[in-house]
């Protein structure tokens, strides 16, 4: 095969599904997208600059020695190349986006527009504090609804997502039992629990132990009871856990774990489905992160940005990290971010991150509590149960549900691909569901549902999208039930077809070179 001038592949006149191809490779306007180093060309550029002076180097043995080999492009072949790549991105402005645990829902255009206000969008963390007297006030004041909201008595800020909160949590706990001179080096984690939780126990320096789960998908009481010691710093646990399912003992767990001398850590990214309804303060957690993007509506992907404030029980309060504000006696506020804050804070583990936190996650998450009030608040519990439910009993009969007998689940519903129909698993439904326009569920999590599908639609999805995706995944059922072995090769529409996932994990291509490609285009 040849490549034309302009760089694009001539394709075959049907591919192997029987669907006419195009010589462009485009199909309407599902645009074909070459990579940057296809379009553009390293003796081109879209700027012009002037020769650089030469200088002498002050970079040591570090000075480039060849050229960069970056692709120069026109500034409409850039625009083109990234607008045309965003438009294969599938997004919750889209449509249906039913990650489990992942609380993908509708970010109010109300909240976008408070984080814009200038004051806030133009906040600068080195600003003398007297200028930035309103920003800290949004901070406290988010922080009050927070300690309202969840029952406790001091919160943490500062962490920037969930997996910081729960280090942020853990060590609230090691600092407070080296202040009572006692030294615990086990952590145990449910297997309902989050797959963060264990990882940041390790990464904090404990031993972690796995507490097993019972036929219900809660924490077994009595092993988690048999095993608590004096060895045991914490537990961490994760309600309404990761199948969904509120723990009903949770109280019961608290108490044996307080009467051991350990701490009770929750992993709140799942409070969007008790919120309102439910204050963990009560039910005796001991510190809890929030994932402000799961519960309270702020952007959720692309690395962040991301915010996961701590609340902490009136044991833990005294060793929260610095920075955090403070208000005083004269109605200003105060940013202490000193390690040594004397009186004011001299328990403090010390500090998260070198400033407060993300400015724009808390004006949005405070604009979605001030605008929802306590009665919408509740409601968005109740409808985020709700619709899960509706998900988990119009597809109990296609798809197995291992819980369904334990009752109605909570935000979200849990699904198994075992006897679903012959070779077709997780993975083919999922590819098939692309297909379809959705962007598939979370697969084989948790670990202890096989070929685990958790889905999670959330309050802000109408019972007509809910319908939209019930309708696509039963036409899938029973495609596959028929024997249709198309499944096996999906999705078929998407720009780019089924992957070689595991070779591609492990042995990823990530250095583009010039002579590769012109071989393959021989």
């Amino acid at each position: 095969m040849t490549i034309n001038p302009s760089g694009w592949r001539p394709s075959s006149p049907a591919n192997e599904q029987g669907q006419m191809e195009t010589v462009t490779g485009n199909r309407a306007l599902m645009l074909e997208e070459p990579l940057l180093f296809e379009i553009g060309s390293t003796g081109q550029t879209g700027v012009d600059f002037e020769d650089a002076p030469k200088c002498e180097a002050r970079i040591g043995k570090l000075e480039r020695s060849r050229p960069i080999g970056l692709p120069g492009l026109s500034e409409p072949e850039t625009v083109r190349h990234y607008t045309r790549l965003s438009r294969q991105n599938y997004a919750i402005d889209l449509g249906l986006f039913p990650l489990g645990s992942c609380t993908m829902k509708h970010n109010p255009r109300l909240n976008e527009k408070v984080a814009r206000l200038p004051g806030f969008a133009d906040v600068h963390p080195l600003q003398p504090q007297e200028t930035v007297q309103g920003a800290l006030e949004v901070i406290n004041e988010l922080a009050f609804w927070l300690l309202e909201l969840t029952g406790m008595q001091g919160v943490a800020m500062s962490p920037k997502a969930g997996a910081h909160g729960e280090l942020c949590g853990l060590l609230c706990i090691r600092a407070a039992l080296e202040a009572r001179g006692d030294r615990r080096e086990v952590v145990l984690v449910p297997e309902s629990a989050h797959g963060t939780n264990p990882a940041t126990a390790a990464f904090a320096g404990y031993r972690v132990e796995n507490i097993p789960a019972n036929a219900a998908g809660r924490v077994d009481l009595e092993a988690l009871q048999a095993r608590l010691g004096p060895d045991v710093a914490a537990v961490m646990i994760t309600n309404p856990n990761t199948c969904g399912l509120f723990e009903p003992d949770m109280k019961a767990i608290s108490d044996a774990v307080h009467a051991a001398g350990a701490f009770v850590y929750c992993d709140g990214a799942n409070f969007n489905a008790i919120v309102g309804k439910v204050r963990p303060g009560d039910l005796g957690v001991d510190a809890m992160h929030i994932n402000l993007h799961k519960t309270f509506s702020t952007p959720h992907g692309g690395g962040g940005p991301g915010s996961g404030p701590v609340v902490l029980s009136e044991a833990l309060a005294p060793y929260g990290p610095l920075p955090f504000v403070a208000r005083m006696a004269d109605g200003s506020y105060k940013l202490v971010e000193e390690e040594n804050a004397g009186e004011e804070h001299p328990h403090a583990f010390g500090r998260m991150v070198a400033f407060h936190g993300q400015m724009g996650m808390f004006t949005r998450a405070l604009a979605y509590i001030l605008s929802h009030g306590a009665d919408g608040l509740k409601q968005v519990a109740e409808d985020a149960v709700l619709n899960a439910n509706y998900i988990l009993r119009s597809l109990e009969d296609v798809l197995e549900a291992p819980f369904a007998k334990s009752g109605p689940c909570m935000h979200e519903a849990i699904f198994s691909d075992r006897g679903f129909a012959g070779d077709v698993n997780t993975l083919d439904l999922a590819k098939a569901l692309i297909d379809e326009g959705f962007h598939p569920m979370t697969m084989y999590f948790p670990l202890v549902v096989h070929g685990a599908m958790l889905v999670e639609p959330t309050e802000t999805e109408s019972k007509a999208s809910l319908d939209q995706f019930i309708m696509a995944v039963r036409s899938i059922a029973q495609r596959a039930r028929a024997g249709d072995q198309s499944l096996k090769s999906a999705p078929v529409y998407a720009p780019r077809r089924r992957l070689d996932e595991t070779l591609a994990a492990r042995k990823p291509v990530l250095t583009y070179k010039e002579q590769d490609h012109a071989e393959a285009a021989e």
